[in-house]
């Protein structure tokens, strides 16, 4: 259960002061009991709330909610002109909203670069099906839409690239020590941090419409760890305490920039910038494809996006799909 109401109660909730049942239940007209299961739909979603006897309802910590005017405009503030920004609270995966939104047309006659943000997902995705964690209000989810005219073979290395716009985004806010895993993860100091799901629609061979997904935790709270199944971080352990607007607004506009090299030069205009962030570069790793698994030393990436190895001295270059790279244990 997720409505009006339940949205009301967030944004009552969210400058972290504590605010009673009865006085939720004045303002939206219902009694305390229905205010009960607005609360409960609220945990549900991993939103950290206490209630005190005597007090009523308190977030463990205030929580900034994302809002389209702010985030427009400081995307014009800085020279990016988007042709469509929404802000959703619960939906199941914004990459999911974009492919409707391409399916029903709504997308056809836009450029690219239409964006939907959501506060929560119920069913998010990463990389080849695994579920991504989405507590409300806790990070960033994002999807937008590019279409490119060449087709398929025009987005060779595109995951690498959104990569690039995002490491190179938050250092901008602050935030060192990052690295850029092959092919679509941005780690802190070794833990995951961010995480990339790039999807085709429509013709490979002609023009085709992408989906750049992205979930880019912020402050995670202590119980959405038994849903992760790998080390992780987030932006607060780098420092980092924005404004999500301001967060947002960052990202998409070196998104924007990154995207727009990307169709003049395809990903050989920004192997250097991949290789500024490469945190494997050096080390002894194996890929993982199906059942095989091939051990090499990782030596950065090609101009079509592709991780080199040098194995047993010689180099050879693996490109995306089902592949894993994982750093080699000893």
């Amino acid at each position: 259960m997720f409505n009006s109401s339940t949205l009301q109660i967030l944004k009552t909730l969210a400058c972290g002061d504590f605010c009673s049942g009865e006085s939720l239940g004045q303002q939206l007209g219902i009694s305390r009991s229905a205010v009960a299961k607005h609360i409960n739909a609220l945990q549900q979603l991993d939103l950290d709330i206490y209630s005190v006897t005597g007090k009523g309802y308190r977030l463990a910590k205030p929580i900034v909610l994302l809002e389209q005017a702010q985030i427009e405009a400081q995307l014009r503030d800085g020279g990016v002109n988007l042709p469509q920004v929404s802000v959703e609270t619960v939906v199941s995966s914004t990459n999911e909203l974009i492919k409707q939104q391409i399916h029903s047309g709504e997308l056809k006659d836009k450029v690219s670069g239409s964006v939907i943000f959501a506060e929560a997902q119920t069913a998010g995705r990463g990389r080849r099906g695994r579920n991504w964690a989405s507590p409300l209000g806790a990070s960033l989810y994002l999807s937008m839409h590019w279409r490119f005219e060449q087709g398929i073979n025009a987005t060779m290395g595109l995951s690498l690239a959104v990569g690039i716009a995002i490491a190179e985004a938050l250092t901008e806010l602050g935030a060192g020590e990052l690295g850029l895993k092959w092919p679509n993860d941005i780690y802190f100091q070794g833990r995951k941090l961010a995480g990339i799901l790039i999807e085709l629609e429509g013709q490979g061979t002609e023009c085709c419409d992408i989906v750049i997904g992205t979930g880019i935790n912020v402050s995670l709270p202590p119980q959405v760890s038994t849903k992760i199944d790998q080390p992780y971080s987030d932006l607060a352990q780098t420092g980092i305490a924005l404004d999500r607007n301001k967060i947002a607004a960052t990202i998409l506009t070196h998104l924007w920039q990154v995207l727009e090299q990307f169709e003049l030069t395809g990903f050989a205009g920004l192997v250097d910038r991949w290789a500024t962030y490469d945190c494997f570069s050096g080390d002894a790793v194996e890929l993982i494809i199906g059942q095989r698994r091939i051990a090499g030393i990782a030596t950065g990436v090609d101009a079509q996006g592709g991780i080199v190895l040098d194995i047993e001295g010689e180099s050879q270059t693996f490109f995306g799909g089902e592949i894993s790279l994982r750093k080699q244990t000893k």
